[in-house]
């Protein structure tokens, strides 16, 4: 009975030291301490001022929230559902340090976008395109930073986390395995790799690599969210419920590894799902105006790039990636210091934001589908893949083994085709070029204005 008192004890605790949200889209939701610590670090208060989508709050006028609430509720459902997994199937031995390392991971996964997010990642490419920048390096390099900077290693060992290997678990959940590509084509699985790529957890903990950033078929609690997010912020309607996944996931071994399944009659919604993130590209994050913007404002980054100094180095805009204390201070912001500045060399950079604001846009003269792999891409997250072709579904009957589900026996009327390609066709200046350009300016409903393929937006 003591063990029990002294259990409750320490819940009653922790419940103490957390905090509640009251989140919009996941109502009440409470973290732990150890969260909430890194929550009221600087590296990331800073995600409250970069917009989860980019340019598309200039098309978008309730698109205005930001990385915070997304990251947070990232954490939120990456416990939810791994604790519902362990409910369900205590076998798996998830533990109170797995729980906590898969939240941190959900909460920090975003730790390293620039301003405006991708857009941020476009400018670093038209910069720098040899460095190959991606934001996820930055978040593993920002959270390092973090933690020490904040002095969070005594708070992360008075919660039971191993500085070296939990810390390493989480690194590798939002940025996969150290030096190591992750297999995924054809359904092969990280068991057909010569070694298990992964250092923070061993092989019978594989399943819980798939919950925050999922590699194998990108079905995770970061689409989760944004799904719902960015459906509420835009006005749409949201058709995939993440609650009944998380009632339906199970672990089953495929292939000699542990992977989070599905019951096969919810092919259908997984379906239903990656059709819902196509018609968000479509509809917003590629949407027309939402890329010329983002053009215009990624060109005024580009012509002020040399002349914006982070405060406190000598380091820019586009170098600012190679130092996170520096980083730190680079947020949306930015926009606004070259808007409103009077500096000579801004001038070009200024220009372009000020067409920004007053919408004399660059034109849109129109689009056509093609075949070239190249300038817009509009798909359901692996290309011209089906990704439902890399889950695996158990059933009623048969709840411990898992495999592939055809469509064919989910439903004769799913597509047949999962990408299709755009291009697209603007001009920089603002006479009319003709009426067909003049026809095409007005907002639309529909796809991108430049260079975006594949996941581009969470």
């Amino acid at each position: 009975m003591a063990t029990t008192s002294e259990s409750s004890s320490e819940e009653v605790e922790i419940i103490f030291q957390g905090k509640v949200f009251n989140d919009p889209i996941h109502g009440h939701l409470e973290l732990h301490p150890l969260l909430v610590k890194i929550i009221d670090t600087p590296q990331f208060q800073r995600l409250r001022f970069i917009k989860q989508l980019g340019g598309a709050y200039f098309v978008y006028p309730g698109a205005s929230h930001n990385r915070f609430e997304h990251s947070i509720g990232v954490a939120h459902l990456a416990g939810e559902l791994v604790r519902a997994l362990r409910t369900r199937q205590p076998e798996l031995g998830i533990t109170d340090e797995d729980i906590l390392c898969v939240q941190i991971a959900g909460l920090c996964h975003d730790l390293g976008h620039g301003p405006f997010s991708h857009l941020y990642e476009k400018f670093i490419e038209k910069k720098h395109p040899e460095k190959h920048w991606k934001h996820e390096k930055a978040s593993i390099e920002m959270f390092d930073h973090l933690v020490d900077v904040n002095k969070l290693e005594a708070e992360i060992k008075k919660w039971g986390l191993d500085p070296d290997k939990d810390l390493k678990f989480i690194r590798e959940m939002i940025y996969g395995p150290p030096d190591t590509e992750v297999v995924q084509d054809n359904g092969a699985s990280h068991a057909q790799v010569n070694c298990w790529p992964y250092e923070g957890r061993s092989k019978d903990k594989s399943f819980l690599y798939e919950i925050v950033s999922n590699k194998r078929n990108y079905i995770d609690v970061d689409k989760f969210d944004y799904f719902a997010r960015d459906c509420h912020h835009l006005g749409m309607k949201n058709n995939f419920d993440y609650r009944r996944f998380f009632h339906f996931a199970r672990v089953c071994e495929v292939n000699g590894e542990k992977q989070i399944c599905i019951r096969d009659k919810e092919a259908g919604n997984i379906y239903d799902m990656f059709h819902t993130r196509y018609q968000l590209h479509k509809r917003a994050y590629q949407h027309k105006v939402t890329k010329i913007i983002e053009a215009m404002i990624t060109d005024a980054f580009v012509k002020a790039d040399k002349h914006i100094k982070i405060e406190g180095s000598k380091l820019t805009l586009s170098t600012a990636i190679d130092d996170m204390e520096a980083y730190t201070k680079l947020t949306d912001r930015v926009f606004e210091e070259i808007l409103f500045s009077s500096s000579k060399e801004l001038k070009d950079a200024k220009e372009i934001l000020e067409r920004v604001n007053s919408r004399d846009l660059y034109r849109f003269l129109g689009e056509m589908p093609t075949k070239t792999p190249k300038v817009i891409t509009l798909d359901y997250g692996m290309k011209d893949k089906n990704p439902v072709d890399h889950i695996n579904f158990y059933s009623k009957k048969n709840p411990d083994k898992a495999d592939k589900l055809p469509k064919e026996k989910v439903s004769q009327l799913l597509p047949t085709n999962f990408s299709e390609t755009i291009i697209r066709f603007y001009c920089k200046k603002t006479h009319k070029t003709s009426p067909r350009a003049e026809n095409n300016q007005e907002d639309g409903d529909d796809g991108p204005a430049e260079n975006s393929p594949g996941e581009s937006t969470n």
